[in-house]
């Protein structure tokens, strides 16, 4: 093939496609590898962090730049948010100060109010003053009262639909309701691919394995990279790794190493009956690891729930943790997880770690212990840079000239590792300086609702999960 692009993406995650998107934005030419037959299978997510709320331990910087890049992420995925808040509570059991959390929350209000300042149209999350409403035990007495509301409209509302279900009496006073949103993964790669597949710019190759990268910058030809794939070889000026958990992989064969962890996490899908009214997420915090680690259930259409557990017998996993040792590029997981990731689940598996995070919500949530197994897992790996298992804001990695890799952990830091790469771009001549810096993107734009509607719930059933979670409980008006 003689065509050169002058981008080479490997990996066709959340990260590797709004990299691709951002260089069609601006009509850089570039090739997009897929080894599975649709873009954004995973690691999961399924919350816009916008504030980093789920995690008492990381930093406040960490949680100002998680707001910032949520907000980010959210104008360039609209479709995907789900406008419905998430109700924060620390057990009575646990070490949590309540009150460390609230002076955090008054740190994030103003923050975002900067955010606007900035640019009005980050103003996503409603009003500033509205970020987060406390509860005192007294005032959930008082909503427990009151009728449950099919559509809850008001924070009141939502929280007035949660008291009635959860076991109060067990956490620590205020409870907390947070406009941190959902976030569907289905809908962010339906519109993504796309919008990919509609793009003059981006070659996108998916059912692509890449079997091998030749390093020719020394050679001094019109090109730095060849991409070898079993059919063909792509000659790309520059090379961006976005293979997530698998960087190392890559890495191996361009003879790069780094320090990396890489982890293995799940969570699992239920069916409950139906409730009077819509739930919030709903957040149990506890310490990450213990047997008391955080619950976190979260609101799907048809009244399915996702649920994660933060201990090793539900979304983590004996020896799910794994950091590369001194002589090798990828660190390699144990035979069970491995089959989990390639071969896929055993139903035994699927049935008992399912009932374990059933189990761990009815805690707090007495009713929900009628909840019965309602799809496969949702699962996969991911990569954190260093040696810091607390890490939640990973961006990106230069380690040579021409090559870039991509170092997300969560799915919010996308834009701004492809930002990034943009200006390395442009730093190493492969490009033009860029004049357009707004966030949109009109390619993105152009794919209507009813599109993604129909693509999201083929990939939803695609990959063997109820087509209900393709769709937002919220329907955006």
């Amino acid at each position: 093939m003689n065509k050169i692009y002058n981008v080479g993406i490997i990996g066709g995650g959340v990260s590797g496609v709004v990299t691709a998107l951002e260089m069609a934005k601006h009509n850089i030419d570039s090739i997009l590898f897929e080894q599975a037959n649709s873009v954004v299978n995973g690691p999961p997510f399924c919350h816009l962090h916008a504030g980093g709320n789920l995690y008492p331990d990381i930093s406040d910087e960490q949680c100002r730049i998680l707001m910032k890049q949520s907000i980010a992420m959210a104008r360039l995925f609209p479709e995907s948010i789900d406008q419905r808040p998430t109700f924060i509570s620390v057990p009575k059991s646990e070490k949590y100060d309540i009150h460390t959390l609230l002076n955090r929350l008054d740190m994030l209000v103003g923050y975002y109010q900067s955010l606007i300042d900035e640019d009005p149209s980050n103003e996503i999350l409603g009003a500033p003053q509205d970020y987060y409403n406390l509860y005192t035990e007294a005032d959930l007495i008082a909503l427990s009262e009151k009728p449950a509301y099919k559509r809850p409209s008001t924070p009141d509302q939502w929280m007035a639909n949660s008291v009635k279900l959860i076991d109060y009496k067990k956490l620590k006073t205020p409870v907390i309701l947070v406009q941190e949103y959902g976030w569907n993964l289905f809908r962010l790669g339906a519109q993504a691919q796309l919008a990919l597949e509609q793009s003059s710019n981006c070659s996108l190759k998916t059912n692509t394995n890449v079997n091998h990268i030749k390093d020719v910058r020394a050679e001094s030809l019109d090109y730095n990279w060849e991409i070898q794939t079993k059919d063909e070889v792509y000659k790309v000026k520059y090379l961006v790794n976005s293979s997530g958990y698998k960087t190392g992989q890559i890495e191996a064969s361009l003879q790069l190493k780094t320090e990396r962890l890489i982890e293995f996490k799940a969570a699992y899908v239920s069916k409950w009956e139906p409730q009077p009214g819509l739930l919030p997420e709903l957040i149990f915090h506890g310490e990450r690891g213990t047997p008391n680690g955080m619950v976190q259930l979260t609101p799907y259409a048809e009244d399915f729930y996702q649920i994660h557990g933060m201990t090793e017998e539900i979304t983590l996993f004996k020896d799910g943790l794994i950091k590369s040792k001194a002589n090798e590029a990828q660190p390699q997981f144990n035979e069970d997880i491995n089959l989990k990731l390639y071969k896929g689940w055993a139903t035994k598996d699927v049935e008992s770690r399912t009932e374990n995070a059933i189990a761990s919500v009815g805690q707090f949530v007495p009713s929900f212990k009628t909840a019965t197994v309602g799809g496969p897992p949702l699962f996969g790996a991911q990569q954190i840079r260093g040696n810091d298992p607390n890490l939640r804001v990973g961006e990106v990695s230069f380690p040579s000239p021409f090559y870039a890799r991509s170092e997300i952990i969560k799915a919010s830091s996308a834009l701004t590792v492809a930002h990034q790469i943009m200006a390395k771009l442009q730093d190493e001549n492969i490009i033009p300086a860029l004049a357009n810096t707004s966030l949109e993107n009109e390619i993105l734009e152009a794919i209507d609702t009813e599109a993604i509607n129909r693509f999201a719930s083929q990939l939803a059933k695609e990959r063997g999960y109820p087509e209900a979670l393709s769709r937002l409980v919220i329907e955006r008006q």
